[in-house]
């Protein structure tokens, strides 16, 4: 798992798993890109790391916006290896019912935490095609099994995505794979759904929130030579919450 020199993109950086994503990735000897809508946080993340971190005002749902970062990472760091699609709504997310949410809204929803990591995989494919290959990994989540709403169908309609990039990026060498967390200890987290998060662990049976060390954990290892023969997998990292066939 050397990673000495390579560079990755990671959307929603600014805090959270997608900040624990970036700052393992640079100790791990990557330069990174942190692709974030909110400047305060990303900037700050860029600054903690150093040198090695460029910080880039990214909207996932804008193509202009996606193209703009991998532009701006090839003039810094001349090659985009890899891609983590972390970018998501949920922290302040409406909890509404589909027969109540505003379609507007929910349009908008859909855009980011479905099809921003489609919008950001086109904007860098034809980089990491350049470069020799790659490898992606989007931020699923084990609310695609959950049936709660459009939360967990953006996560589900994200697994399928994946799955189906898998077939159509294969012959580029760039493989893509996704992480699908169970409740883990994000700030994310104790806004939208601390209480209920509590009561999922009393039947799981590894009794802990995750940390976003533990997907980067898993995350690193889908990025690796060692995971060189996975693609269009959904890795739950999830305390054991959902045991799938």
């Amino acid at each position: 798992m050397d990673f000495t020199g390579k560079t990755v993109i990671v959307t929603g950086a600014g805090g959270g798993i997608g900040e624990g994503y970036a700052k393992r990735c640079a100790e791990e000897g990557m330069n990174v890109v942190i692709a974030e809508l909110d400047a305060t946080g990303g900037q700050r993340v860029a600054d903690e790391i150093g040198e090695q971190a460029l910080f880039v005002q990214t909207d996932v749902a804008d193509e202009a916006s996606a193209n703009a970062c991998a532009e701006a990472c090839m003039a810094k760091f001349g090659r985009i290896d890899y891609l983590i699609n972390n970018a998501a709504i949920f922290g302040n997310m409406l909890i509404e019912g589909y027969l109540n949410v505003d379609l507007d809204y929910l349009e908008k929803f859909m855009r980011v935490n479905a099809h921003g990591c489609l919008i950001m995989t086109r904007a860098v494919v034809e980089h990491m095609t350049a470069g020799g290959g790659g490898a992606i990994v989007n931020q699923s989540s084990t609310a695609a099994w959950m049936s709660t709403g459009f939360y967990g169908v953006a996560k589900l309609t994200m697994n399928g995505i994946t799955q189906s990039l898998a077939n159509e990026l294969g012959w580029r060498k760039i493989r893509i794979n996704a992480i699908a967390p169970g409740p883990t200890d994000t700030p994310a987290l104790e806004r939208n759904a601390g209480d209920y998060a509590q009561e999922m662990l009393k039947s799981m049976p590894i009794k802990r929130l995750g940390q976003p060390e533990d997907m980067a954990n898993a995350a690193l290892f889908l990025l690796s030579e060692q995971a060189s023969w996975i693609t269009g997998h959904i890795l739950n990292v999830d305390g054991g919450q959902f045991m799938r066939p």
